[in-house]
């Protein structure tokens, strides 16, 4: 597989066994993501260079912005105040720490009030171990429940809904929410199913036209879903394991997406050099600025 396809090019080579929680950060012009395997966080200005690379002794799974330069990572210990400049963090609250078998797993913010929503799962990803978690202003309470491999957290464009999937069961539900304190207002309802040639549905965003951009997982693709639920297009990756889409760029006009190569054998590393990587869409989109949560009462 080469560097460059059709649809899509590698933006920056790395080795991510399981690359994750990626958000641009418009005042810093970066881009920042997880390994959620290796306990790593990164950082990378949108004009390229090296990453900054940060250790750390958690599993990081979700990033939210909190200012210019700190953030709040959801890990398998804690959700913790995480400051970009010296590389180190705080505990807000405990999550998780109790539960040595679980971990976080994908999450965005709400941009009408400032609410995260993140998700938990089992390590191993046991069966409906997991679920979707709700944090504002110092709170954190459980939404859904009894879901495996939690993903596709987002918002419409309109603040009004949230989607998220289980991508065990390669089901998307769509869910009506409060536009004040991002809490849902009625039960989930399917939104879309995918098929076994789209792969499993992993990390989304969507754009202001309201289009839902999901990461195919063993697919190779970035699917494109419009709000009525009708599948647009279906774009190709060099990286079979994509994970986790952000927009991109100082006019957010860009799509980049995390990758893994977790559960790769040696042979297929070898044939799919670039499995960890993050790849760039070759498309320009019209995308929305990552909001901010709010983590005081």
């Amino acid at each position: 597989m080469s560097a460059a396809q059709d649809d899509a090019e590698v933006w920056f080579t790395c080795a991510n066994e399981l690359g994750e929680g990626s958000v641009a950060h418009p005042d810093r012009n970066s881009l920042i993501w997880c390994d959620i395997l290796q306990r790593q966080l990164y950082e990378r200005a949108f004009s390229g260079g090296e990453a900054r690379v940060h250790d750390l002794d958690a599993m990081p799974s979700a990033t939210a912005l909190v200012d210019a330069r700190h953030i709040l990572l959801v890990t398998d210990v804690d959700l913790r105040l995480f400051d970009l400049e010296t590389g180190l963090g705080r505990p807000l609250m405990p999550f998780l720490d109790d539960q040595p078998g679980l971990r976080g797993n994908d999450g965005r913010v709400h941009p009408g009030s400032g609410a995260f929503w993140f998700g938990s799962m089992g390590k191993n990803a046991e069966t409906e171990a997991g679920a979707i978690w709700w944090f504002r202003g110092g709170e954190l309470r459980m939404l859904f429940d009894r879901i495996t491999i939690p993903n596709a957290i987002c918002f419409s464009s309109d603040d009004a809904c949230a989607y998220f999937s289980d991508s065990h069961k390669q089901t998307v539900w769509r869910v009506e929410v409060d536009p004040a304190t991002g809490l849902p207002t009625n039960e989930p309802a399917m939104f879309c199913r995918f098929t076994r040639g789209d792969g499993a549905p992993d990390g989304a965003i969507v754009d202001a036209d309201g289009i839902l951009w999901i990461a195919g997982w063993g697919a190779s693709a970035l699917h494109a879903w419009g709000p009525d639920g009708r599948q647009i297009q279906k774009y190709r990756l060099p990286v079979s394991q994509p994970t986790c889409p952000a927009f991109f760029g100082p006019a957010l006009n860009e799509i980049v997406v995390t990758s893994s190569f977790e559960h790769m054998s040696a042979e297929a590393r070898a044939a799919e050099p670039f499995a960890g990587s993050v790849v760039k869409l070759r498309r320009n989109v019209r995308g929305i600025r990552e909001p901010h949560v709010k983590i005081a009462a």
